[in-house]
């Protein structure tokens, strides 16, 4: 389109210019016939000046200007007659041509000669009122074509000044269409291309963050939305990848703390059920080895409760039994201190959901005892159509994107591996609020 109308205002700009060309030849061309029109009136003065005069003094030297005229007088009427504009007007130049030469061929010349012979009849009345009658003649005619002339000449000065006025008001025009067109291309291009490329770059950068849930909407240009369709399936293999790879760690938390439990810890307990029955076939008079049975007892139930609390910290069988919010309310029994549990549920969720959503809840616990300074733990459990976490404490804040640690950091990724959103909130000396939304599976 601008290519289009560059061209066509460059074509009326050229139509324009060539009109405004060619009235400018034809105003040089009317100048020109009147300034030989001019010339030739003058060469018919001089005739009949110099003639006068000498018809008056009967002394030569007044006939120069007649004899100069007369030797100019063929070029310049072939002059006069080629710069004709019009086939009218040189109708009309001939016409005065044939007159001039009427006059100089069969009024001039023969009167001067009959002076120079001496005949009284050329200085009478009548061959000057004769004189008179064909000079008044010609000047009639060649004010009628310096009329029709002159006439030409200001009817093509205005068109040439209409021609400067449509070139201007094209070049304008041409110019005003071309700046809107290139303004409403580039506001196009901008929403089209840029925009599009700017919020790509953007998702690209939260995607390099570890956000994998962000997505880059479809576009209206194939290129951009072949490169938004390319980056929302890479970003949604590496969420997939992740969150498989997380599915697949829970499953081997999960056999870990069952294997514990069922395994080794069963063992211990079966080991100290038997110190506390040699202990009691042992005399008390026996006091060395009671004491040794009463230390393995001892160091049998503190490897049973690390064990325990081991396998909880793998993996917590509560969790696996009664689900997140017995898991969330047995974790507040055992943190250091107060915790407050607020649920709104109690039914089961999907084990992949509940035991992110779980070890979620424990970090952010975990982070509070250790490094908030907290005197009051609050956890809030939601479920709508997202699982809703919230958890609060009274501590010191100030936690911040630079200034959090690897737990917080695991946490985003567990959250962002099943598309949720993890938000932080942590003003200095205001405590922190860890928020955490997780989608629910369809």
């Amino acid at each position: 389109m601008l290519a289009l109308l560059i061209g066509v205002t460059f074509a009326v700009l050229l139509w324009e210019i060539a009109d405004a060309n060619s009235a400018t030849s034809a105003r040089r061309a009317s100048r020109t016939a009147l300034v030989e029109a001019g010339s030739l009136e003058q060469l018919v003065l001089d005739f009949e000046t110099g003639q006068r005069g000498f018809v008056i003094t009967k002394r030569e030297e007044f006939l120069q200007p007649w004899q100069a005229a007369r030797k100019e007088l063929p070029a310049q009427a072939r002059r006069f007659t080629g710069t004709a504009t019009s086939p009218e007007q040189r109708r009309i130049a001939e016409q005065i041509v044939r007159g001039v030469d009427s006059f100089v061929y069969d009024y001039s010349v023969p009167l001067v000669e009959a002076v120079r012979q001496g005949d009284p009849a050329a200085s009478g009345l009548a061959a000057t009122a004769e004189g008179k009658r064909r000079v008044d003649a010609l000047r009639a005619r060649f004010d009628q074509y310096t009329a029709d002339e002159r006439g030409k000449l200001a009817a093509r000065e205005d068109i040439a000044g209409a021609n400067a006025r449509r070139a201007v008001i094209a070049a304008g025009v041409g110019l005003a269409a071309s700046t809107a067109l290139v303004a409403a291309f580039t506001v196009l291009q901008h929403r089209a291309v840029v925009r599009p490329v700017r919020k790509a770059a953007a998702a690209a950068g939260r995607l390099a963050t570890g956000d994998l849930g962000v997505r880059i909407a479809p576009s209206k240009v194939a290129e951009i939305d072949a490169l938004g369709a390319s980056f929302n399936s890479m970003a949604g293999s590496l969420q997939d990848s992740r969150r498989r790879i997380m599915e697949s760690v829970e499953e081997v938390h999960r056999r870990t703390a069952r294997d514990l439990h069922d395994g080794a810890q069963q063992r211990l307990v079966n080991l100290m059920i038997g110190l506390r029955l040699a202990r009691e076939l042992v005399p008390d008079t026996e006091s060395s080895a009671t004491e040794l049975l009463d230390q393995s007892i001892a160091d049998a139930k503190t490897a049973i409760d690390e064990l325990r609390e081991l396998a909880s910290g793998i993996y917590p069988l509560v969790l696996t039994v009664k689900g997140l919010v017995a898991a969330v309310q047995d974790l507040a029994t055992r943190c250091a201190i107060p915790a407050v549990v607020e649920s709104n549920f109690d039914q089961r969720i999907p084990a992949a959901v509940e035991s992110n959503a779980y070890f979620v809840v424990a970090e952010a616990v975990t982070n509070a005892v250790k490094h908030a300074q907290a005197s009051r733990i609050d956890i809030s459990l939601e479920l709508e159509e997202v699982l809703r976490i919230r958890v609060v404490d009274d501590g010191v804040g100030g936690v911040g994107a630079a200034t959090a640690g690897s737990g917080l950091t695991g946490l985003a990724d567990r959250v962002a591996a099943f598309d949720g959103v993890l938000t932080i909130e942590s003003p200095p000396g205001g405590g922190t609020t860890i928020l955490a939304r997780i989608p629910m599976p369809a």
